[in-house]
């Protein structure tokens, strides 16, 4: 009830924004803006809520609880269903002239951005005040246990508050993992979850017997509100996998959707680069004209940097960066590596070093930024690249993506990737090579979207970059 009148009067306030907006500041900007009614009859305001009302509770708002980028796409899809609602009705309903068209637009473009801010912050409020929580028991203690308290660690907008850990294992009851207490006995789930009132039952024991297991999930299935079963499966599809059932075998099966299966998706994943790329261009000109000033007056050498990279299908192209390093570059790395052993075992484990020797004082600022990726944009426009995808991995780094390069090589290397916004260069090679094939396994466009989101964020407070 909360969170339906916060709706309400956030409904409320973007409306008579998009009202202000339209009535004293469009007609300063044009002169001849037309004329029409901003909503004198106060029935049609009342109707314009109840339809984004009922378009937030169709869409699961208020009975489902959703990760905080899933909410997000749901609002923006609410916004445009609202809008198109709006006018729908308007027009069937013949009262159109009584609606003002110009403010119903506006309501659309301002709750793309005001709607999930302020939606956002109000429930982060109320979880600080213990609302909106949902109190979580854990059962297994072990690797896939741990996995499963960091990725709800993560996701606060779900509201889980875990409670503790239920585990077998004598070695491990009475310990602590991230403060979490480990209970003993899960035979003795039940009690835990009558004692402590617990909702939600996260099942994450990998190594249980499937009669174990399946007497277990019987038996607490009807005393909490939802179970959770972790299956011992990772790094497969999870985006858009559905679950299909098949009633009488009292059987189910795992349907994953192979998106860039279908020529509409890759056509709409290209047109979606080319528009960003022609909107970016003229505004990021000026600034790599300033940047190509500075990087020529901060040390000899060329501006731009063409290397050779792997591209869609293991087609090779030239990759354009704002160079970072110093024209020897090579010598000082085979230098430090012959003569730094520890510097040897991070370029080992990264292929990047911390405080490089090679890379400019221009180039520190670049690379700290993520500057000297901008030209890269041509490639986009050059059907080379994405604005998303894999890393564009070098010819010498095919022994190390060989075994996975039907699923990387999939799609063209990104300008930005999934292992940029999880951590960038903190990240192991190994660990970024996973995240690149999980990308292409599930690919969605409102995955790319996400990443170009997350991405800005971490360029502007430049985290884990170096």
């Amino acid at each position: 009830m909360i969170i339906f009148s916060m709706d309400v009067v956030s409904i409320l306030g973007i409306f008579l924004l998009a009202r202000v907006i339209r009535t004293n500041i469009l007609p300063l900007i044009y002169a001849g803006f037309p004329v029409d009614q901003p909503f004198e009859n106060p029935k049609y305001i009342v109707l314009v809520c109840l339809i984004w009302v009922f378009f937030l509770y169709y869409e699961g708002l208020y009975t489902r609880i959703f990760s905080y980028w899933d909410e997000v796409r749901i609002l923006w899809r609410i916004s445009f269903l609202s809008t198109i609602g709006i006018f729908t009705i308007a027009s069937a309903g013949k009262i159109s002239g009584e609606i003002s068209r110009t403010v119903v637009i506006l309501m659309g473009i301002i709750a793309i951005v005001l709607l999930p801010i302020i939606r956002m912050t109000f429930k982060k409020i109320l979880r600080r005040f213990g609302l909106l929580q949902r109190r979580v028991l854990i059962l297994g203690a072990g690797e896939t246990g741990r996995l499963m308290l960091k990725a709800l660690m993560r996701e606060p907008n779900y509201g889980y508050n875990i409670i503790g850990f239920v585990d077998d294992d004598p070695d491990k009851c009475g310990k602590r993992i991230e403060g979490i207490k480990i209970h003993r006995g899960v035979d003795k789930a039940l009690q835990y979850i009558n004692r402590c009132n617990i909702q939600d039952v996260f099942i994450a024991m990998p190594g249980v017997g499937k009669e174990k297991l399946q007497a277990l999930i019987n038996k607490l299935q009807h005393r909490v509100k939802n179970i959770l079963f972790v299956p011992d499966i990772f790094g497969i599809a999870v985006l858009g996998t559905n679950l299909r059932h098949f009633f009488y075998e009292e059987a189910f099966a795992f349907e994953m959707n192979n998106n860039l299966y279908k020529p509409v998706n890759i056509l709409l994943k290209k047109c979606f680069d080319i528009v960003i790329s022609v909107l970016l261009l003229p505004l990021l000109f000026f600034p790599m004209i300033v940047l190509i000033v500075l990087i020529k007056m901060d040390s000899m050498g060329p501006v731009l940097l063409f290397q050779e990279r792997i591209g869609k299908n293991g087609k090779k192209f030239r990759c354009y960066k704002f160079r970072t390093m110093h024209a020897d570059a090579e010598e000082r790395l085979n230098d430090l590596l012959e003569n730094d052993p520890a510097r040897k075992n991070e370029w080992t484990t990264y292929w990047k070093l911390k405080d490089d020797p090679r890379i400019t004082p221009m180039g520190k600022f670049l690379r700290r930024t993520s500057l000297d990726e901008l030209p890269q944009i041509l490639n986009v426009l050059k059907g080379e690249m994405s604005l998303v995808g894999p890393r564009p991995y070098l010819p010498r780094e095919w022994e190390f993506i060989e075994a996975i390069s039907d699923s990387i090589l999939n799609v063209s290397p990104g300008i930005t990737g999934l292992w940029q916004v999880s951590g960038r260069n903190d990240r192991s090679y190994d660990y970024r090579i996973s995240l690149d094939s999980w990308y292409v396994k599930n690919w969605q466009l409102w995955l790319d979207i996400v990443i170009l989101l997350k991405t800005i964020r971490i360029v502007l407070n430049k985290e884990g970059a170096y």
